[in-house]
C-alpha cells in the first residue's frame, strides 16, 4: 500500500540552507534522504535560490503580501457578516 503524505510547508530559511548545501556540493540524493525531501523539489528549491527568491527582501515581501491577503480576507468577511445582520 502506498504511503501517504501530507502536505508540508517549509521556510524560506530552510529552503536557503538547503539551496546553499546543495551549491556548496552536497548531492541531492542526500539532501532529499537527510531532509526528506524530494529530489525534484531540492532543484527547484535550488533554482529558486540561484534566481534571488529566498533573498531576505524577497522573504519580507512575502510576508507582507501574506498578511495583506489575510487582512482583506477578513475585511470581506466582516462585510458579509455586517449585510447580513443589517
Amino acid at each position: 500500500m502506498a504511503k501517504h503524505r501530507t502536505h508540508r510547508t517549509h521556510r524560506i530559511a530552510f529552503k536557503r540552507q538547503v539551496g546553499q548545501e546543495y551549491l556548496a556540493g552536497e548531492t541531492l540524493h542526500g539532501l532529499a534522504r537527510r531532509h526528506d525531501l524530494s529530489r525534484t523539489l531540492i532543484r527547484i528549491w535550488v533554482d529558486k535560490y540561484e534566481a534571488g527568491a529566498f533573498d531576505e527582501d524577497a522573504e519580507a515581501a512575502s510576508t507582507i503580501q501574506e498578511y495583506e491577503a489575510r487582512i482583506a480576507a477578513l475585511e470581506r468577511l466582516v462585510d458579509r457578516l455586517a449585510s447580513t445582520n443589517s
